[in-house]
Formats: C-alpha cells, structure tokens, sequence
C-alpha cells in the first residue's frame, strides 16, 4: 500500500477549516458548519464521501481532537473484526489524547431492532474489549483482540433507550500487547494518508 489515498481537495478542506472535530457517520445531520462530516452517501454537509467499513480512510493520521459517531456504530458490521477495524481507524485519525464520542440504541432496546440496518448490538461491556485497563473486567475482555487502547471515561446506558460512551485515544504501551497486525496496518495507513 505506498498509494496515497488522501486527496490534496481533503487535505486543503482539512488546512482551511483547522477544525479539531470530525462527525464520524453524520448523513445529512452534520453536528455544525465547523465539523468535517464523513458519511457512505453525498449529502449536504458531507465533507468526505467515504465507506466506514473499508479501510484506511482518506484522512490524515492524528488529523482531530474529537470524533463524535452519533448512531453509527450499531450499523458497522462486528463479523470479521470490522467493527474493531472501525474503531482503530477511529484511533488513528484522533490526536494523541482525542475523545471519541459514541451513540447508539442499546443492544436490548426497541430502537436496535427497529431499523432494519442494525446489525452491531453495543452494551455497556462492548467497550471493555477496547480499554486495557477497563474498571469492569481489569483488562481482560481487552486481551481478547488487543486492539488500538482506548480508555473509557463516560459510560451510561439505558436498557430500553440509547447507550452514550466517551472513549479516550490513549498511547500504545508495552504492556497493552496490541496486536502486531493492527500496528503493521497502522504503519502502512499513516503512510497511504498523509
């Protein structure tokens, strides 16, 4: 992968706006003028046109402070680890320290399994298989994948309405053993998009 794939009309969008926020997932309901908006389809207020389930997207590592995906996640298919994919691209595109910010429908509420394009049920575990050092588990759900470390700093959830998580971008440690193959990808993302 040695192509660039970050156009020069992002890079200068990204230059111009000097926005810190990205609004992951964000159709025609952008969060504000002042937010990049990626969604799959071309609509108003859409920044980039980009599939969220393909992978590197076309933006600049370390690019914003503050990603927010406002009823996006439930859509991302979890089968073949596109979900922690999807959330490690997330990590990547996020400064050092940046806040990802995530809605859903609770996996158990009418709001998941009325839209027939859910098809990712998010409890209040989920991402515990993201933090290393969850306050749930202790980081053993983690282990599991190993995925780009994120912390959890807010975690609410109502069984039969939406679920609200702010995740923390943290550094890669030793100790977090993340996969080599999600670094590997890493590596050859930052290249492809700078």
């Amino acid at each position: 992968m040695n192509k660039k794939i970050t156009t020069k009309e992002t890079r200068d969008l990204l230059a111009k706006r000097r926005n810190n926020f990205v609004d992951i997932g964000c159709g025609g309901n952008k969060q504000g003028k002042a937010w990049f908006g990626i969604d799959y389809r071309a609509m108003p207020g859409v920044d980039l046109v980009q599939d969220l389930e393909k992978f590197p997207w076309a933006v600049p590592s370390e690019s914003f402070n503050t990603a927010v995906a406002s009823h996006v996640v439930e859509h991302i298919d979890p089968s073949h680890g596109i979900f922690i994919s999807f959330m490690n691209e997330a990590w990547r595109i996020l400064k050092p320290e940046g806040e990802f910010i995530i809605g859903a429908p609770y996996a158990t509420s009418m709001g998941m399994f009325r839209d027939p394009t859910h098809c990712n049920f998010i409890t209040e575990e989920t991402f515990c298989y993201f933090d290393p050092e969850d306050v749930f588990y202790r980081g053993e759900l983690y282990k599991v994948y190993n995925p780009l470390p994120w912390k959890v700093k807010v975690n609410t959830w109502h069984v039969t309405g939406n679920i609200e998580v702010v995740l923390v971008k943290r550094d890669i440690l030793p100790e977090y053993n993340v996969d080599p193959e999600y670094l590997k990808l890493l590596k050859q993302y930052d290249k492809a998009t700078k």
